[in-house]
């Protein structure tokens, strides 16, 4: 990010040292995001959910659903799923996520839909598939099944991969709230919104990547 400099002006040499200290120290505290990692979609990949309920991990295959998975991977490295609120969980059906607290950053996504895939997988308990209202409509938003829910099959839904570690943690995600929250206001009033008006939501800290060989803490 571009920083204008602290103006100087009139200042001595020490006030002049002091605002510089106190500005690196601002700006060093600021958490970087993730760099999208280059390089086209492994064919199988895991992303580690650390959630303030703990941590599962989605291991997602491009072989179910390669424009799903590839637009995953895109989400998983730009960092996009931190901060996330599990917004809609349905007991005995879905847990879904997906939603920036950043408006432009869910702009960006809505603006380029994915094309259909064509479902692959069912959706069995721990599958993780894009919310829709059509196959060509899915952007950004996922859900992780809680159950075998055959009824999403007939209706096109894709899954792009599957909880393989930490499906307890999952199941144990706040799911009173139900529909109540409104995704057009998450859209509009990002994160502020639902912990004035949800402030018990679980959510997603951070999602990344797993690099193979790498000891998951």
């Amino acid at each position: 990010m571009t920083r204008r400099s602290p103006n100087v002006t009139g200042l001595t040499t020490n006030s002049f040292l002091a605002v510089l200290a106190a500005w690196l120290s601002f700006a060093c505290t600021e958490t970087p995001r993730p760099l999208a990692v280059a390089g086209p979609t492994p064919d199988s990949f895991r992303v580690a959910f650390t959630t303030n309920r703990g941590t599962f991990v989605v291991q997602a295959n491009r072989a179910w659903a390669p424009n799903g998975v590839d637009r995953f991977w895109q989400l998983a490295n730009d960092g996009f799923f931190d901060e996330n609120r599990f917004y809609r969980v349905l007991p005995g059906f879905i847990a879904q996520f997906g939603a920036n607290d950043d408006r432009k950053r869910n702009k960006r996504w809505e603006e380029q839909p994915l094309p259909a895939d064509p479902p692959r997988e069912k959706n069995t308990r721990g599958t993780v598939s894009y919310a829709m209202l059509d196959p060509t409509s899915r952007t950004h938003q996922l859900f992780v099944n809680l159950k075998d829910n055959a009824s999403l099959d007939a209706q096109g839904f894709a899954p792009i991969g599957r909880v393989v570690e930490g499906m307890a943690v999952v199941d144990s995600i706040y799911d009173e709230y139900g529909d109540d929250p409104k995704y057009h206001l998450i859209a509009t009033q990002g994160n502020k919104y639902l912990a004035r008006m949800f402030p018990k939501l679980d959510y997603i800290k951070t999602a990344r990547v797993v690099v193979p060989g790498a000891t998951s803490k």
